[in-house]
């Protein structure tokens, strides 16, 4: 079984400006249906997971908040980058090597994100410039507070 953590952010971005700060290695991949690209590279040695970026329009995202409260969220246009990796090796290798990850492209680009662990859980939304932690209680540590800030 794997997990999966969603990375997305809000407009009609390039594939290729988020791979270069999420994933440099990736490459243009076979599409699933009803995606115009797909960007993929496999990371599993060096990182711990595999990366894909895609796009999309009308989106419709939904996870649970702090207060156990629904998250909605509609973009008009996103880019999905999903990081999913074993279970086998989060703690210790695949999680600190994606949340890098997740602060070069946060810190690279300006739009509106969310960050969801399996599509359930809200872990980090930028709205308006302003970064918010979520479900800081389950998820976070120390080691994370001095790439996302307190």
């Amino acid at each position: 079984m794997a997990i999966e953590y969603h990375l997305t952010l809000a407009g009609d971005i390039p594939l290729e400006q988020v791979a270069a700060l999420a994933a440099p290695e990736a490459i243009e991949a076979p599409a699933p249906p009803g995606y115009p690209r797909l960007l993929s590279a496999d990371l599993e040695e060096s990182r711990g997971y595999t990366v894909s970026i895609t796009s999309g329009s009308h989106g419709y995202y939904e996870a649970q908040d702090d207060d156990g409260s629904q998250w909605e969220w509609e973009p008009e246009a996103y880019v999905d980058a999903t990081f999913r990796m074993s279970k086998n090796d989060l703690s210790r290798y695949g999680v600190p090597n994606m949340i890098a990850a997740v602060a070069r492209v946060l810190a690279g680009r300006t739009e509106d994100a969310a960050l969801t662990l399996n599509g359930d859980w809200l872990l980090l939304t930028r709205f308006g410039g302003e970064l918010r932690k979520h479900n800081v209680a389950t998820w976070y540590d120390e080691n994370y507070d001095n790439i996302f800030g307190k």
